[in-house]
C-alpha cells in the first residue's frame, strides 16, 4: 500500500500507481482520504492506510498518470474537457451528463475567465447532434459565437436572437424576439403595473382580471374556438388587445350608475382605477417596451405560439441547438420580468410535453445576480422571476430542465438556487462574502480549498461536484470562439488608440433611439 499526499508542491519520491496486482495507492489531501486506485480510481474512503506506511508527495508524471486514470473512469461519449491540471498535460474531464443534470454554478470575480469558460463549454456542446442550451446574454458578449464568427473565418456554434428594440417595430428582422403582453400571467402583469401601497389596489387588480378574462373569451369566440372557453383561466396564453383593455378600464373609471330619482351617481369603480390606468398607459407608450405592447399582428394568430415554442425547444438535423438571447437592450426595470416570462413559458411547455418526448434543456443564466437576487434584496418585479427559477432549481430535473448559473457576486444570488447546484466551478473571488458562499457550498472535508480562491490566476478554477471524480484545481481551456468580453488594455490603448468623433455621434444616436444602430 502506498499513501500519496496532495500538497502545494510536487515531490520527487513516489512509486508507480498499480505497480503490482495486489497493490493499490491511497490518495490524501490535507489528512482527508480522497480515494484509492489500483487500475481504476475509486472515490471515498474504502481503504485506509496502516500505521508506518510510506507517504510521498506526488510527482508530476505520477499526477498525470493518476489523472488519466480518473478521466478514463468517465465514458468517452460523456467526457467534457474543462481544461488541464496545472502545468501538466493531463486533461481535466467532467461527466457531461452529471454536470448539467442537477444544475451547476460558475462563480468568479469580473475578469477571472467566466465568459471564456461558458464559451468553451458551449463549443463542446455544439458538437452534439441535438444540444439544447439557451443562454441569457445580459451584455451582448456572446454574439461572437453566432453568425459573426464567419467574419473571423470560423463556423458559428449558436443561433443569435435579441429582444426587439423600438426600431424593430416597423421592420421585423428574423432574429428579433417579441414577448407579447398576453404571455404574461396575472402575477407578472400586476407586478409590472400595480402599486400595492395604493388603497385601491384590490379594486384595480379585480377589474384588470375581469376584463382580461372577458377579452380572452371574446378572442376564442371570434376564432370559432368556443370549446376551449369552459377551461379558460386568467393565465392561459390567449391573445387580447391592450388598447381594448385600456378602453374598458377607462369606462369603469368614469362610469356612472342610477341613483335616487333621475339622478346618476358615481359607479362602483369610478375614480378608483385612475392611477392604474395611468401606469398601464405609460408602459404602453414607452417605446422601450415595444417588444411587449407592439408585437407584430402575426403574434396574435392562434398558431403563432406553437411556432414560437418550437423555435427554442425543437432540435432538428443540421440546425444549431444552442441559442444566444441578447437582453442587453431591455430596460433594467423590467428585465427580471421579461426573463422570468420567457423562462416560465419554455419550462411550462416542457412540463406539459409527454415524458417520452421530453428532451433536456439547459438555461445558462449569465449575470444571475441581476435577476436572481437573494430574498432579502428582492423587489416585487424580481420576485416573480425568482419564483420561476427557484421552482426550476427544485423541480426542473424531473422534467429535463437544468440551470447553469453564472455570477461574479455569488453572495447576491438566491441561496435556494445555489444550494441546488451540485457542481461548482469557482474562479478567483476576492470578496470575503463571496468566498464564504462558496465555502458553505463545499463539503466540510474540502472547505480548505476555498483558501486559494483569492490567489487563483485568470482562467484557473476549483472544480467539485457530481461531475468530477476528484475535486481539483485546474486551468480552464480557452475557447476557439472568444466572447466579446476581453479586458481592455488601458495603458496600451491610451498610448495608441484614438477615440474618434464618429463613434461618439453614433453612440449618441443609439442612446436617443434606445437601440443600437446596426
Amino acid at each position: 500500500m502506498i499513501v500519496t499526499m496532495f500538497g502545494s508542491h510536487i515531490g520527487d519520491q513516489i512509486l508507480e500507481i498499480g505497480k503490482s496486482a495486489n497493490q493499490f495507492t491511497i490518495f490524501v489531501y490535507k489528512s482527508q482520504v480522497l480515494g484509492s486506485c489500483r487500475s481504476v480510481f475509486k472515490r471515498g474512503a474504502k481503504y485506509f492506510p496502516k500505521v508506518d506506511k510510506a507517504v510521498h508527495l506526488i510527482q508530476k508524471s505520477s499526477l498525470e498518470q493518476l489523472m488519466s486514470v480518473v478521466a478514463n473512469d468517465t465514458p468517452k461519449e460523456l467526457q467534457l474537457i474543462l481544461g488541464t491540471y496545472g502545468d501538466t498535460s493531463s486533461k481535466a474531464v467532467a461527466n457531461g451528463d452529471k454536470l448539467f443534470q442537477r444544475h451547476a454554478a460558475l462563480l468568479g470575480s469580473t475578469g477571472s475567465g467566466k465568459s471564456w469558460t461558458v464559451a468553451s463549454l458551449l463549443e463542446q456542446a455544439s458538437k452534439l447532434k441535438h444540444a439544447n442550451i439557451i443562454v441569457f446574454d445580459i451584455h451582448g458578449e456572446y454574439k461572437t459565437l453566432t453568425d459573426e464568427a464567419v467574419k473571423t473565418g470560423l463556423a458559428p456554434i449558436a443561433r443569435y436572437y435579441r429582444i426587439a428594440g423600438p426600431g424593430d417595430v416597423e421592420s421585423h428582422t428574423e432574429n428579433c424576439i417579441f414577448v407579447p403582453h398576453w404571455l404574461l400571467n396575472k402575477d407578472e402583469m400586476l407586478a409590472l403595473l400595480l402599486d400595492r401601497s395604493d388603497n385601491n389596489a384590490p379594486n384595480q387588480a379585480s377589474r384588470f382580471i375581469h376584463h382580461v378574462r372577458e377579452l380572452k373569451k371574446e378572442y376564442l369566440e371570434g376564432k370559432g374556438l368556443e370549446h376551449l372557453i369552459s377551461g379558460l383561466t386568467i393565465d392561459a396564453p390567449i391573445p387580447y388587445p391592450i388598447n381594448k383593455l385600456l378602453e374598458r378600464l377607462n369606462d369603469d373609471d368614469i362610469g356612472m350608475k342610477p341613483g335616487s330619482g333621475k339622478n346618476e351617481i358615481k359607479g362602483d369603480w369610478n375614480s378608483k382605477l385612475t392611477r392604474f390606468i395611468s401606469r398601464l398607459q405609460s408602459k404602453v407608450e414607452d417605446k422601450r417596451n415595444a417588444f411587449l405592447f407592439e408585437s407584430p399582428e402575426e403574434c396574435n394568430d392562434y398558431a403563432w405560439l406553437e411556432k414560437y415554442a418550437s423555435e427554442f425547444i425543437e432540435t432538428a438535423d443540421n440546425t444549431l441547438g444552442i441559442k444566444i438571447i441578447d437582453f442587453s437592450e431591455v430596460p433594467s426595470d423590467i428585465l427580471p420580468i421579461v426573463i422570468g416570462v420567457f423562462t416560465r413559458f419554455i419550462y411550462s411547455i416542457q412540463f406539459w410535453r409527454e415524458e417520452k418526448n421530453r428532451t433536456p434543456i439547459t438555461f445558462v443564466c449569465d449575470e444571475a445576480h441581476i435577476y436572481l437576487p437573494t430574498k432579502d434584496s428582492v423587489d416585487a418585479d424580481s420576485r416573480i422571476a425568482l419564483d420561476t427559477f427557484e421552482k426550476i432549481a427544485k423541480e426542473g430535473r424531473k422534467y429535463g430542465v437544468s440551470l447553469f448559473v453564472v455570477s461574479q457576486r455569488p453572495s447576491d444570488v438566491s441561496r435556494t438556487i445555489l444550494s441546488q447546484c451540485n457542481n461548482i466551478i469557482a474562479l478567483r473571488l476576492s470578496n470575503s462574502q463571496d468566498q464564504s458562499v462558496v465555502h458553505k457550498l463545499m463539503p466540510d472535508s474540502l472547505s480548505s480549498l476555498t483558501s486559494v480562491l483569492p490567489i487563483l490566476d485568470i482562467g484557473e478554477a476549483i472544480v467539485l461536484g457530481d461531475s468530477v471524480l476528484l475535486p481539483s484545481r485546474i486551468k480552464l481551456s480557452q475557447p476557439t470562439l472568444e466572447p466579446a468580453s476581453a479586458t481592455k488594455e488601458f495603458w496600451r490603448e491610451w498610448s495608441q488608440t484614438i477615440s474618434d468623433k464618429e463613434s461618439v455621434c453614433l453612440a449618441v444616436e443609439s442612446l436617443r433611439r434606445q437601440s443600437r444602430l446596426r
